[in-house]
């Protein structure tokens, strides 16, 4: 059955545009196949639109005037409010681009805030350009549009968290949007269908960190959380669940988690070291008691297999 036509508007922020690159990396089905079954009119994407700079400016009027209907409002890369709160180091045609986001928030009847960037200002948040998220910047409510903010179908913005976002998540959340499927949302308004595990659910180095089978260099096939930085006991996400290029995904390539969907990411540390007080990691698996965990880590490690500690079994 053919749903009934909405329309799309991708815009760009402050950001890399890795968020379009894993968009344009969907396959099944591909982007156009996406928008032809799902009867979505994508009125522009940077990437893949290419009508004239006068005919953008006359859709973005229409779209600002009410004369055309904006349905879903999807926007990349993080708000540039610098400096001074001027937001005049990211414009369009000489004005701040974070009023061009504003207005056509007002307008549509759904926000994606697509990359963690969007979600919650990303690099950039805390510096000069004063990069902020659309309803969060970081993790304290507010952001752009202010707490309060609704579309005109009553949802706050919809965080697809990710650096970038995993493809298979903004095509998820377009089907979505597109056959009007509720949505239901963690503190940080994640869809709670890709983020209420963690990264560490289905990575294939979880036997390693259950026996405390410790890393502390690159190239092993041992736990990356102790030693190395890895977040992903730490983070929510869809990586080792949603493969990347039906892949694999970072920590099974051998790279730790970065905690690219939590709102605090990029952190302070480094990427490949983990913060500790001798030797014992300062944040912990979520919901995870400290004084329990390092007496069962302690014992786990006593009882590793042979298999594991002499890295033979290929998991």
């Amino acid at each position: 059955m053919m749903h009934p036509q909405k329309t799309v508007y991708w815009l760009q922020g402050g950001g890399c545009g890795g968020d379009t690159f894993s968009f344009l990396g969907s396959e099944f089905p591909d982007v156009i196949e996406l928008f032809r079954r799902l009867n979505l009119q994508l009125l522009w994407h940077p990437s893949l639109s290419n009508s004239s700079p006068a005919d953008h400016e006359l859709l973005l009027s229409n779209i600002l005037t009410g004369e055309q209907p904006l349905d879903i409002l999807l926007v990349e890369g993080s708000v540039i409010c610098g400096p001074a709160g001027t937001g005049m180091f990211d414009t369009k045609n000489g004005q701040p681009k974070k009023e061009l986001i504003y207005n056509l928030a007002a307008q549509a009847g759904l926000v994606l805030a697509v990359g963690t960037c969007a979600c919650f200002g990303g690099f950039g948040s805390d510096q000069v350009t004063e990069a902020t998220g659309l309803q969060f910047a970081r993790k304290e409510r507010g952001g752009l549009l202010g707490v309060n903010y609704r579309s005109k179908n009553g949802q706050p913005v919809v965080n697809l968290a990710g650096c970038p976002c995993h493809h298979d998540v903004i095509v998820g959340a377009l089907i979505s949007a597109a056959t009007e499927v509720a949505w239901e949302l963690d503190e940080y308004q994640r869809p709670i269908e890709w983020f209420s595990t963690t990264v560490h659910q289905g990575c294939t180095r979880n036997e390693y960190h259950e026996y405390r089978v410790e890393e502390s260099d690159f190239g092993e096939m041992g736990c990356l959380f102790f030693h190395m930085g890895c977040a992903g006991p730490l983070v929510p996400g869809p990586c080792n669940k949603l493969l990347w290029n039906q892949q694999s995904s970072k920590p099974r390539a051998g790279v730790p988690c970065f905690g690219c969907t939590d709102p605090d990411f990029p952190r302070a540390t480094p990427f490949f070291q983990t913060p500790n007080i001798e030797g014992i990691p300062i944040s912990l698996p979520m919901g995870v008691n400290r004084a329990h965990y390092m007496v069962y880590k302690g014992m786990a490690a006593a009882a590793a297999p042979e298999h594991l500690k002499k890295r033979t079994s290929k998991v």
